[in-house]
Order: C-alpha cells, then structure tokens, then sequence
C-alpha cells in the first residue's frame, strides 16, 4: 500500500472534520464539501499509480492496473464535476462575505481553485496532444491542489 493511499485517507478525514465542525451546514460548504471529495478521489488515482510501481506482487499490480483502467474514462468529466463545484462554491462564499485579500482562508481557496483549473485544463490538454511537459505539469499541479486543499480546509 502506497502512502499516498494514507495521506489520502488523511485528508478524507479533514474534509469531514472541517464540514461537521461547522454549526448549521450552509450550501456553499456542501459545495465545497463535493469539490473537495472529487478532487479527492480523483487523486486517489495518483495513490494507486504508486502502489502499481512499488509492489512487487504481479497479482496485485494486474488488479490495480485493471480497477485504474475502469476509472480511467470518468476521470477528466470527474476532475471538470469538481471544477464546477469549486467555482459554485467560491461564488456563493464571496456573494455572502465579499471578497476580503486579507483572510487567509479566501486566499488559499482563490490559490486553490486557480491550481484546479490548471489541473482540469492540463488533463484535458493531454487528451488532444500528451507531451511529457504536460503530463509533469498535471502531476505537480495535482500534487499542489491536494495540499491547498487541506490547507484551505484547516484554516
């Protein structure tokens, strides 16, 4: 098992702490609260691309490589899914509160959803013409976006 299915798990767990520590759960969190798994999941295919290269068990790497390839054509549409949730989410937080630069929480969710969109447009960028730059720039930008995300979520 990858630790990247831990830090995953992890940050499953802070998504859900940080929704159910709110007192009444407004629509824009619920929003969020969907963004927030989506992007998950989808990175959780990150975690099983590592698994793959780290096992040394061919049954495994068979097993996880034929579950990836199932997922596989969900995940662009799933990555676009959370882009819009994150957006409508965005949206509402700053039609309640107004857009303030020094909270910290709206900055890193601004950084946040600017990251997804370079991620969401990286994927779909790879599907007409795959290069190597776009492919490096996915996996960094992915990796960027999951720790926004808890950052964001902690704050």
């Amino acid at each position: 098992m990858s630790k990247w299915f831990y830090i995953n798990f992890s940050g499953v767990l802070v998504v859900i702490w940080s929704v159910f520590n709110q007192a009444p759960i407004s629509v824009y969190v619920w929003f969020g609260y969907v963004g927030a798994l989506l992007i998950i999941f989808n990175w959780t295919r990150h975690a099983v691309f590592s698994t793959i290269r780290d096992s040394t068990i061919r049954k495994r790497k068979v097993r996880l490589a034929t579950l990836s390839k199932k997922i596989l054509p969900y995940h662009k549409w799933v990555g676009s899914l959370a882009l819009i949730f994150v957006l409508v989410h965005g949206t509402l937080v700053i039609e309640r509160y107004g857009f303030h630069w020094d909270y910290p929480k709206m900055l890193v969710g601004l950084l946040t959803a600017s990251i997804l969109t370079l991620q969401v447009a990286t994927g779909w960028m790879r599907l007409y013409r795959p290069t190597i730059k776009k492919r490096k720039v996915h996996i960094y930008s992915g990796m960027t976006l999951f720790f926004l995300l808890v950052l964001h979520l902690i704050l």
